[in-house]
């Protein structure tokens, strides 16, 4: 709900502010006093183009701003946080502030809860806030998805119902048919990758590599490429420990004749004791060392020349197999592991193919079994409104025109089902129905818009509703029923309305006046024509009927009947529910 709107230089106004709030607010004022304005500044909050002529002459900008109260959980809201808007907050509501700024030269900005903001998102932000009818401009459902969403919505449970387990099987339909497309358009590919593969791991299994493989015979092939000098070190380290050679006694002889003259003595000095005993652990480690040399020599031994031929044949093979799969034996083996898998998958793609097969099959079947029942839905309560909105055409002032809802099958089903939906207005008898805006003069799209909206009121609201003249063209008990309808959908929404008609004022909760002056030019002919915007009193509303009413607010019969005509408005708003 807009809570007030603040205009500065633009038009004729030169400063103004429009105290709002809900229900039914009406603008009125003498043709040219810039009642047009208001309806400018709102097209500017709603990131409407506005042309820099509408800036006041002589002014360097224009600016308009509105106050928005909002509950506390409307999207609106989330929208405007991700621009780093400042929003005030309060109990269950919150409070945004927008403004728009036209420059002389035609540049603009826009502001949302005082944080500079592209005019693009004010125009996001417009959709789900005003809906503006205008004589030229007729923004809300001339969209054919706005149009089909506020159908469904008239439709209630029924529909959304029927919607969403439609578009559950829509989506799993469709993730099946890409799925069932991608791998068919793959096959070839995934044939040479199948075919690829195979050779690669039969290569492989051929080979049998064992972890770790390519290193340990690497380091076993040096070995015996030097199994002489080996041999050779090892034997004279063997001989050191255990014989007689070089004219020296043996190492193990020699720790053993120390330890037994320590052992001999040990009973009488303790650290003599602990001497012999660290003598026994050499010798013990002497004779280990010793053995492990005879194994050793052993070993050489038995590998010679038939065993080191054997090894580099293994290591070719091993060595094929790193040049072409992977830097490493192990690396080569894990990447056998996922090409395994990879393998596996492929093979059985034929499989799921024609599992895929079936199940679209399947799925599209209910989605036509599914979007028919939607349909169907659809088609009732396309009746429905298209028979209560002509009702309130006739009593608009059309008493010939009819409203169409025409349902007409999609070449494919869509995720919205399988309907097109059109509003179409039939203005005449005999005439054929064509789509709103076309065939019917501004004055008559306005009411027919209001028609809708008064009886899409309570199941697809926005939060404000703005009719610029709705009521072009029509007078007397017409303008009355306008009046009437304007105040059962500001039951439901907040209601903004520009009127030349007495009438049609009189059922307003609040009436706003825009009031022009000017004086006369000067003889260097400077001059001013400015306009300003007052709330009216209760005695002043009787004022402004009657120069509505007469062109005489003065005159005590224009202000009787005056009286009269807002008594009996009154009384009939107040009995409305």
């Amino acid at each position: 709900m807009i809570q007030e709107i603040r205009i500065n230089d633009l038009g004729v106004i030169s400063q103004a502010t429009l105290p709002l709030g809900p229900g039914f607010s009406v603008v009125t004022g003498e043709t040219g006093a810039g009642k047009t304005m208001v309806i400018t500044a709102l097209g500017l909050l709603l990131g409407r183009r506005t042309d820099a002529g509408a800036v006041r002459h002589g002014s360097k900008q224009a600016v308009a701003d509105a106050s928005i109260i909002l509950p506390a959980t409307s999207k609106v809201l989330e929208r405007a946080e991700e621009t780093g808007a400042i929003i005030e907050r309060f109990n269950d509501e919150a409070e945004l502030i927008i403004t728009r700024t036209l420059s002389a030269e035609g540049r603009s900005r826009a502001s949302i809860g005082g944080r500079a903001a592209p005019v693009g998102v004010l125009a996001e932000l417009g959709e789900d806030l005003i809906a503006i009818h205008g004589q030229t401009d007729q923004m809300r459902l001339k969209g054919a998805s706005t149009q089909r969403a506020s159908l469904d919505k008239f439709a209630g449970a029924p529909v959304a119902k029927a919607l969403g387990a439609y578009q559950d099987v829509f989506d799993r339909w469709g993730s099946a048919t890409h799925e069932l497309e991608t791998l068919s358009a793959a096959s070839r590919e995934r044939i040479r990758e199948a075919e690829s593969l195979q050779i690669a791991l039969e290569e492989i299994d051929a080979v049998d590599p064992q972890p770790a493989e390519d290193i340990n015979l690497k380091n076993e092939s040096l070995k015996l490429s030097n199994v002489e000098g080996l041999r050779s070190a090892a034997d004279l380290a063997h001989e050191s420990l255990n014989s007689e050679a070089y004219e020296a006694t043996s190492v193990i002889s020699l720790v053993e004749t120390a330890k037994h003259a320590l052992e001999q003595v040990s009973g009488e000095d303790p650290e003599m004791k602990s001497l012999a005993e660290r003598l026994n652990e050499i010798g013990i480690l002497a004779a280990e060392v010793s053995t492990d040399l005879a194994a050793y020599l052993s070993d050489l031994d038995s590998e010679g020349p038939d065993r080191l031929a054997a090894l580099e044949e293994r290591r070719a093979d091993l060595n094929r197999l790193i040049r072409k799969y992977a830097p490493s034996i192990d690396e080569v083996m894990a990447w056998a592991d996922v090409s395994r898998t990879r393998l596996t998958e492929i093979q059985g793609d034929d499989g799921r193919i024609e599992a895929l097969q079936l199940e679209t099959e399947a799925l599209k079947k209910q989605v036509g079994e599914l979007g028919a029942k939607l349909s169907k839905l659809r088609a009732k309560a396309a009746k429905d409104l298209a028979t209560r909105v002509t009702a309130e055409l006739a009593a608009l002032a059309m008493p010939d025109a009819k409203f169409v809802v025409e349902l007409s099958a999609l070449e494919a089903p869509g995720r919205y089902g399988a309907d097109s939906i059109a509003m179409l207005l039939q203005p005449h008898a005999g005439s054929a129905p064509r789509p709103l805006g076309k065939g019917a003069s501004g004055g008559e799209l306005s009411r027919v818009m209001l028609a809708i909206e008064v009886v899409l009121a309570a199941v697809d609201p926005v939060p404000t509703f703005v009719f610029d003249e709705v009521d072009a063209g029509v007078g007397g008990k017409a303008a009355v029923e306008i009046g009437k309808r304007l105040a059962m959908l500001a039951k439901h929404v907040q209601v903004i309305v520009v009127t030349h008609l007495p009438q049609v004022a009189a059922y307003a909760d609040r009436h706003i006046r825009v009031i022009k002056s000017s004086n006369a030019a000067a003889a260097d002919g400077a001059g001013f024509t400015s306009s300003d915007v007052v709330l009216l009193e209760e005695s002043e509303r009787v004022r402004e009927l009657a120069r509505m009413l007469a062109g005489q607010e003065d005159s005590s019969t224009a202000q009787a009947h005056a009286e009269e005509l807002l008594s009996d408005a009154q009384h009939l708003v107040s009995s409305l529910t």
